[in-house]
């Protein structure tokens, strides 16, 4: 992939006698290469009154949202700044479009045709997933409630490559439903042959880990008191099993002590396997399972000590390593994508909520976290990389030619040019 933050300098040296050259941007080329990603996305305006040329919006809100833009105002403003750079790589034949005209847009965009143009882009980062774990959870966006057209907030599922750090796709949770039928629909969007799928309690039904089995993946399901029969018998199991030392049981045992943010948590986890429990309730009706898994969680904190004890179906052998380590990886999508989503992004302060636009921006800020993600010479967070994505261009007018930034080259993997490098007299 394309790299920027490594490859970008600027000389601030006096009297410096002359710059390298590198073949300049083309509009024609880069327009070409965004289309191969967004053919499937059509504009839903109508052909009269039309002043800005659709995938120039599109991009420019992407491009905004890569740099922390969380408004309609804040696109516009990412897009006057940036003016005279954007009106070199995109056709603006009227300038940069106003806030409205981003909303209205958004609000009408296809979110189906969003996320194929997103999985177009995905799949040209990466070719295979690798047999990674990769988490399943649900998030709500609070901010897009309307409580006067009696809206409920959005809420998304979404599916997270803990190795990658990537983003891989979301479904819409409708408004008389629940995460149970939203998780089906994002696993046959996704190609997940050989990966370890972890999803909390919610998840864990018969017709998921079915369906995880269909699609040649293996699972790790938490079990709590929403399956109640079957949460008792386990959790008396082990107590039983505990009590007489597991004498005559095979079993496998890991313990991982990790510290941190003035905290200290060890983990103790036992895996055993179906056939040494004497059989459980309707263990029958899910696909695949060989593995019962106790995870005991003791965190000292600086003024108390918590202790946490959880149960997974797994249809992973009894090894205790590995599942503990694929246990530990689900929290990747809660530190990693929705922790950044409301930390860097602002994503539950937003207030974006009508028609489409609150699903299609949800999907931009996720497209952003894989792109900035993505950019490793530039050793810093997120957000930093964010506001240096927002303000290189904008940080001095004398910097007019600096070189194209990270962020629209990361959307072309294929495709990478530079600006010449600039120079301060």
């Amino acid at each position: 992939m394309a790299k920027g933050f490594g490859e970008t300098s600027v000389s601030l040296k006096k009297n410096s006698k002359s710059s390298s050259l590198l073949p300049a941007l083309d509009c024609e080329q880069v327009e070409k290469k965004l289309f191969e990603h967004f053919e499937d996305l059509t504009d839903p305006r109508g052909k009269q009154g039309v002043l800005h040329p659709f995938m120039s919006i599109v991009m420019i809100a992407l491009l905004a949202t890569i740099g922390g833009a969380k408004g309609w105002e804040d696109i516009e403003i990412y897009g006057v700044s940036h003016e005279p750079w954007l009106s070199s790589v995109l056709h603006l034949p009227c300038g940069i479009p106003k806030a409205d005209t981003y909303r209205r847009l958004f609000e009408k965009i296809s979110p189906t045709a969003m996320e194929q143009s997103f999985n177009s882009w995905l799949s040209s980062v990466v070719k295979d997933l690798g047999g990674q774990v990769i988490p399943i959870d649900g998030k709500t966006v609070r901010g897009s409630y309307d409580r006067n057209g009696e809206q409920r907030a959005l809420h998304l599922v979404s599916a997270w490559a803990s190795k990658n750090r990537l983003f891989l796709g979301q479904v819409r949770v409708q408004q008389k439903s629940n995460e149970i039928t939203a998780i089906p629909a994002l696993l046959e969007l996704l190609d997940i042959s050989g990966c370890i799928i972890t999803i909390d309690a919610m998840g864990t039904q018969t017709e998921i880990a079915h369906r995880i089995q269909a699609q040649g993946a293996e699972y790790v399901l938490a079990l709590k008191k929403n399956h109640p029969t079957l949460h008792l018998e386990v959790k008396q199991w082990f107590e039983t099993a505990q009590g007489s030392s597991f004498e005559g049981i095979k079993y496998s045992h890991d313990v991982r002590v990790e510290s941190g943010h003035h905290r200290r948590e060890k983990r103790k986890v036992t895996a055993v396997a179906l056939n040494q429990m004497g059989g459980l309730y309707k263990q029958a009706q899910w696909s695949g399972l060989q593995t019962i898994v106790r995870v005991i969680r003791t965190r000292h904190l600086w003024n108390k000590t918590t202790q946490e004890v959880m149960f997974y179906l797994s249809s992973l052998p009894p090894n205790a390593q590995p599942l503990g380590k694929a246990i530990r990886q689900h929290w990747s999508i809660e530190n990693q994508l929705h922790w950044v989503l409301d930390v860097t992004f602002g994503e539950d302060a937003c207030r974006i909520r009508t028609g489409n636009a609150p699903e299609n921006i949800a999907l931009l800020k996720r497209w952003s976290i894989n792109l900035l993600n993505q950019e490793t010479s530039f050793k810093r967070s997120t957000r930093q990389k964010a506001r240096r994505a927002a303000w290189t261009r904008a940080i001095c007018s004398k910097f007019s030619l600096l070189r194209f930034p990270y962020n629209l080259t990361c959307l072309m993997p294929k495709f990478s040019c530079a600006y010449p490098d600039s120079k301060v007299e």
